[in-house]
């Protein structure tokens, strides 16, 4: 049988909302995740060895198990143990959030531990509250510093939304795997939809690399 990449067009607009939902859940949970991230990372740094010991646990479990293992236990398990129902758009931020948090937990807390002990003796001599402390010296220093790698972060979970897709979630894999099988043409249409991701994840890539090369190198960081 002849390849025919024409078929495409047919299912062009289907495919343009499978990647709005993939971009929207992406930009979801990256906000999420690197929120909880830093949360995460300011307890590894802690000084309460309780905080410490939680943190870490977490963040090893959920680095350390297959994020659609995550992704079903949340969709399946979660609504017997809490008695309500999640709809799989629910069940997929919940599992890629926590996904993220616990990656770039490591990320931030690599940049909490390059900001030097005298700015927060500085900071105390000041009499700064802690909120301040960490709003207005660490954050900023530590998410500029963690901009590199929270990028490639980023790329990695605009990858792995595409598991939701096991759940039903009408996200771009989803979509291109239910166009594939109407319509019998698997090497086509997931052909495209590979090149998509492709096209987005490629110059994200570069963009580490261009913000690690020159912006960081500016800043003599």
């Amino acid at each position: 049988m002849a390849l025919d990449f024409s078929i495409i067009f047919r299912f062009q607009e289907a495919l343009a909302l499978g990647l709005w939902t993939t971009v929207k859940l992406t930009l979801i949970c990256v906000v999420l995740g690197c929120s909880l991230g830093f949360l995460i990372g300011l307890a590894r740094t802690s000084r309460s060895a309780l905080l410490r010991a939680v943190s870490s646990v977490y963040v090893e479990f959920f680095r350390g198990t297959p994020v659609l293992v995550q992704l079903f236990w949340i969709f399946f398990c979660l609504p017997l143990v809490l008695g309500v129902e999640l709809s799989n758009l629910t069940s997929g931020v919940i599992a890629l959030t926590l996904y993220m948090g616990a990656i770039t937990s490591e990320t931030f807390r690599a940049s909490l531990k390059s900001i030097g002990p005298e700015q927060l003796d500085a900071c105390v001599a000041l009499g700064l509250p802690r909120g301040a402390q960490v709003t207005n010296v660490i954050l900023p220093q530590a998410v500029l510093r963690a901009v590199p790698t929270l990028l490639s972060n980023c790329v990695s979970l605009f990858k792995e939304s595409a598991l939701v897709s096991a759940v039903g979630m009408a996200d771009l894999m989803f979509v291109g795997q239910n166009i594939s099988n109407n319509t019998a043409r698997p090497i086509e249409v997931l052909t495209v939809v590979a090149l998509i991701y492709f096209l987005i994840a490629f110059p994200l890539t570069r963009a580490v690399t261009l913000v690690e090369r020159r912006v960081l190198a500016k800043l003599a960081i």
